[in-house]
């Protein structure tokens, strides 16, 4: 067995499914045993930043590691952001670059890709990557790509191999098999007791899921202990999807002020929050408006519990759960009252068509049609996709990079085979949406449901004075057709409502809905968030600065 093959039977055996990248000189000997091994699938796509977000979908629908490899320098440096994305939403990416020969840089001349020195994108790796490895010696990389891939899977966190391109054929030994996690079990048991304490003892407890529960595979585990302590259940807004294909009854999802003010009071006025894999950030919280106490709150995530002055380290959310499941008594199943706060039954006419209106559209389409996986990019498509039908969602809300969504949209297919549907906006979409052109070559056909308002939408809200947000319309429908796929541009609620009943029976390549709306034109929930964050921050200067958009 030669390093190449036992790298790809090593990926495989910890999850991984395929491969999404772009081939480049330094990493070609790889590429090659790749396609010629079979060993996982690979798509290659057009540019870097595209192949870490299709991998990082990957790996969030699947809840398994994904891949992305790329070469050195140009390639690996290119996806920077997508692998930091990634590391601050917890997604397990696996980074393959290749990398200059062992020997070759004893030339004595600078190597193109290189930029200050040979280890220059090691240390940027670093930053990025909770976990890292030069795979330069056959005879211990075995050992190194268990150790990597092992931190990725406890930490939910991109790791990165780099992989010298004389090495790749190199015989080496089998990947030994990832080791288990070493737990104390006592203290977890001591913890679960402690936390069913403080919610047997609580008026109104809640239960709020968060990223984590998908991540570490465990949306099937917290929607069992939900029924079992009969406690009412949220998602944060990074959490939006999770729980969606269980039958845990999800309420809402909690935005503070900028959400639906029932689950806001439901949240705020918990005195025993369950915060079950939740990131502590401001798009989760920083519109709570100093509601929320959250010294309330049993907070489980990046692997410790912490309650009050109490903290349990080097407590997993996974063992956490599975002993509060081996602890909580069986329930019978006991219908919740669930209020939705989707609309439905699009008013089809000649009017023009409002972000909610998409929403709306949608919903009417879930319920003919069943629910399709959604991946949204950031902006006013994301508020728009928290007014759509609870389903699974992959988005960048955190870290709130542009450009997301179409490839993320392409990840979930190759990962699932489903269908999905890609919420874009039009400045999101200029930066990967050409992404699309590969779907022919691969048989994707997702329906891309593009909000054009010739301009940054969310950043307008802001600041609507400034021009430097307009961009002008580009007549995306056609490019849609130039790329291999079916454009349909709508303006009218009738149209809308036409163009996606046509696209969801039209099968084998994209449909692209290209939905014009005002120049102005807001969803209700982005309405509701700007006016929080203004009364949170002050002045649209100091807002701009201090938030993501």
């Amino acid at each position: 067995m030669h390093l190449g093959e036992a790298l790809l039977l090593a990926l495989k055996h910890c999850g991984a499914r395929e491969i999404f990248g772009i081939p480049g000189d330094f990493v070609l000997p790889f590429f090659d045993v790749i396609e010629q091994s079979a060993i996982l699938p690979l798509y290659t796509l057009s540019h870097e930043p595209a192949v870490g977000f299709a991998a990082d979908a990957a790996a969030r629908i699947g809840a398994r590691p994904g891949v992305a490899v790329v070469t050195y320098g140009a390639g690996a440096l290119n996806m920077v952001n997508a692998v930091a994305l990634a590391f601050a939403e917890k997604s397990p990416l696996i980074v393959i670059s290749g990398a200059p020969g062992k020997h070759e840089s004893g030339f004595g001349l600078l190597l193109h890709h290189q930029v200050k020195c040979l280890d220059s994108q090691m240390r940027i790796y670093t930053e990025i990557t909770c976990d890292q490895a030069r795979l330069d010696d056959p005879s211990i990389a075995p050992a190194q790509i268990a150790r990597v891939l092992r931190s990725c899977i406890i930490h939910s966190q991109p790791v990165y191999l780099e992989l010298p391109r004389d090495i790749v054929g190199q015989p080496c030994d089998r990947v030994p098999d990832i080791a288990a996690r070493v737990v104390d079990q006592d203290a977890i048991d001591k913890c679960a007791k402690e936390i069913l304490v403080q919610l047997s003892q609580a008026q109104r407890p809640v239960l709020m899921v968060g990223v984590e529960v998908r991540r570490f595979g465990l949306e099937a585990e917290v929607a069992e202990l939900a029924h079992r302590l009969r406690l009412p259940v949220v998602t944060s807004f990074l959490g939006r999807g999770v729980l969606a294909k269980t039958d845990a009854r999800v309420l809402g999802t909690y935005m503070g002020a900028a959400g639906q003010p029932d689950i806001s009071e439901l949240v705020e006025k918990s005195d025993q929050l369950l915060l079950l894999g939740v990131i502590l950030s401001d798009t989760n919280f920083g519109t709570a408006a100093g509601a929320l106490d959250l010294s309330h709150s049993i907070q489980v995530a990046n692997g410790r519990v912490t309650w009050a002055h109490h903290t349990f380290p080097a407590i997993s959310l996974a063992t956490l759960v599975r002993a509060l499941l081996k602890l909580a008594a069986p329930s019978i199943r006991a219908d919740s009252i669930c209020h939705s706060h989707v609309t439905r039954a699009l008013v089809a006419d000649g009017a023009p068509i409002a972000p909610n209106d998409v929403a709306t559209a949608i919903n009417d389409l879930f319920e003919k049609k069943g629910l399709f996986p959604i991946a949204s990019d950031v902006g006013d498509c994301m508020f728009t996709a928290m007014d759509i039908e609870h389903t699974a969602l992959v988005s960048s809300g955190y870290y709130a990079s542009m450009g997301f969504g179409v490839p993320a949209g392409l990840g979930i297919q190759a990962a699932t085979g489903e269908r999905p549907l890609i919420l874009v906006g039009d400045g999101a979409f200029q930066m990967t949406g050409l992404e699309l052109g590969n779907c022919r070559r691969y048989g994707w056909d997702p329906i891309v449901v593009l909000l054009n308002n010739s301009g940054w939408g969310m950043l307008r809200a802001f600041q609507p004075h400034s021009g430097f947000n307009d961009l002008g319309d580009w007549q995306f429908a056609d490019i849609a057709r130039a790329l291999g796929g079916h454009g349909t541009r709508v303006q009218t609620r009738r149209e809308l409502r036409d163009a996606l009943a046509i696209a969801s029976e039209r099968r084998g390549r994209f449909e692209m809905i290209e939905v014009i709306l005002p120049h102005e034109a807001q969803s209700p929930t982005l309405t509701r968030f700007v006016s929080a964050v203004k009364q949170l921050h002050g002045p649209q200067t100091e807002i701009v600065r201090a938030l993501p958009v």
